[in-house]
């Protein structure tokens, strides 16, 4: 056999043996993605405190939306806003259950309820209670607060926004907090949450601050076309419930609640299990940046800009920890922050904008690009080493590093296909519509991410295996032709 014919065997069997390895390699990775799903489906986190505390969440849950049509997204934000001691902000026009939801709400956690309409008249005494007599004779300026809002654990103020400068100062003392000041004594209120709700966002600046107070914001909408036969047929209005409605009621309170022999959720509880998920959920830095860059882009790229306070950031991550904690997770994940959706938007057309930066976030990995570039680098020190012994295993170190990180994002995304989407489906505090909408927006993608991140894998196993047999350039050029022809075109001549 000629020696050329004998070289050209020899580069062959190599680039076949450098194949084999890499699919083993490869088969190795997609073993073990396939193994921490097995792992993750059979030893979820839950202990028997956690799997209580879901018990009764999912309780409160059917028994908030029992006998509500369309309201599953807007009970989950209010049992979310309670465990996390966050208010939250129904917009909506009249008639859509928000103050049945409050008062629901009340009677879920068995804590005192307030409740009042303000108007552009509304004086303190509505919401604080009257001054006491006794003290104006002793020359103390105090209120009698039994049964208005400084004593109340849930309360509903209808159109919040518009209190008055009168109003707006103990309020806000009121929801931040948590302290109310009673003549020369400032004493802590037992608020957990107030609802708030309103026909209109605020227009004027000095509400603003109120507006922020509000972590959770949702837009509540009529009943669509398609509930209305639910809604019409499903209840079974008494003649009291019709003069509720006829008085501004938008369906009667639910009897089972109240007639619950104990309190389904435990503001004692609530406080607990809020505690243990601040102290025991770990926020990871690919969640920090992704939320520094969703603050970036509604600061500085959207027009009008979305103003998104440091007080708000924070608060967003506290809740973000117990919405990873009650799904038994011990650190917050991506898909944690779809929540976000309802908590950095200014106004009504600024949800779809968070909405869609977020799903187009999750789906795609701009970390592709610059490990790509930074093989072609390893690929041009590879072709430069020659073989050399010492430069091989220097370049293989580096390439373990990338191959480590490319692993783990393959991990990832198979867990999460391979799991049908798992941690949004069964996310309790995504509704089950949502969460299918989330699905078929960003599974495409994904897939077409994952298999991105496979081959871009397999480059680097092969460049590892190239390196541990201290391959030459010639035979390089047939197992990486791509990275070849970009080493030969961009490279300098001289070498």
């Amino acid at each position: 056999m000629p020696a050329w014919e004998q070289q050209e065997v020899e580069i062959e069997q190599e680039v076949l043996h450098v194949k084999r390895t890499v699919e083993q390699e490869l088969q190795k990775v997609r073993d073990a993605g396939r193994g921490d799903l097995e792992k993750m489906e059979e030893d979820a986190n839950f202990d028997e405190e956690l799997i209580q505390i879901r018990r009764r969440i999912e309780k409160a849950t059917n028994l908030l939306q029992k006998g509500l049509v369309e309201r599953e997204k807007e009970v989950k934000l209010l049992l979310l806003a309670t465990l996390c001691r966050e208010h939250i902000l129904f917009i909506g026009p009249p008639g859509t259950a928000k103050s049945e939801l409050a008062r629901r709400m009340s009677m879920v956690c068995r804590g005192n309820y307030f409740e009042r309409l303000l108007t552009r008249f509304s004086v303190p005494e509505e919401l604080f209670g009257p001054l006491s007599m006794k003290g104006l004779e002793m020359d103390q300026y105090v209120r009698k607060t039994h049964g208005y809002l400084p004593e109340a654990s849930i309360a509903f103020v209808d159109e919040i926004f518009k209190a008055n400068s009168a109003i707006l100062n103990a309020l806000l003392t009121i929801l931040n907090e948590r302290l109310f000041d009673n003549g020369n004594k400032r004493i802590p209120v037992p608020l957990v949450c107030l609802v708030g709700a309103s026909n209109e966002l605020p227009e004027s600046e000095e509400l603003d601050a109120l507006y922020d107070r509000f972590l959770i914001r949702k837009i509540v909408r009529q009943v669509s076309e398609g509930g209305l036969s639910q809604l019409l047929t499903g209840v079974a209005w008494e003649d009291d419930d019709v003069e509720q409605a006829a008085e501004g009621e938008a369906s009667p309170v639910d009897p089972s609640i109240d007639d619950e022999e104990e309190p389904v959720l435990l503001v004692e509880d609530l406080e607990k299990t809020r505690r243990k998920a601040i102290a025991g959920v770990a926020v990871p830095p690919t969640v920090i940046d992704l939320i520094s860059d969703l603050r970036t882009f509604l600061q500085n790229k959207c027009e009008p800009p979305v103003y998104v306070s440091d007080r708000r950031l924070v608060k967003a991550v506290a809740m973000l920890k117990v919405a990873a904690y009650t799904n038994g997770r011990s650190q917050v994940n991506e898909f944690d922050c779809l929540l976000l959706t309802h908590c950095f938007w200014q106004r009504t057309e600024d949800c779809d904008k968070v909405d869609d930066w977020l799903l187009s976030q999750l789906s795609v990995d701009d970390g592709a690009k610059q490990v790509k570039y930074l093989l072609k680098g390893l690929f041009a020190r590879a072709c430069r080493a020659q073989g050399d012994a010492q430069k091989c295993a220097a370049i293989q170190g580096e390439i373990l590093q990338v191959k480590a990180l490319l692993s783990s994002k393959v991990s990832a995304l198979r867990n999460t296909l391979g799991g049908e989407f798992a941690s949004i489906r069964k996310h309790l505090w995504i509704g089950q519509d949502d969460a299918e909408a989330i699905v078929a927006a960003i599974s495409p993608l994904m897939e077409k991410n994952k298999a991105a991140v496979e081959d871009l894998l397999g480059e680097v196993l092969v460049l590892e295996v190239a390196m541990s047999r201290r391959t030459e350039p010639h035979i390089l050029a047939e197992l990486l032709p791509a990275y070849w022809a970009d080493f030969i075109r961009n490279g300098p001549v001289q070498r």
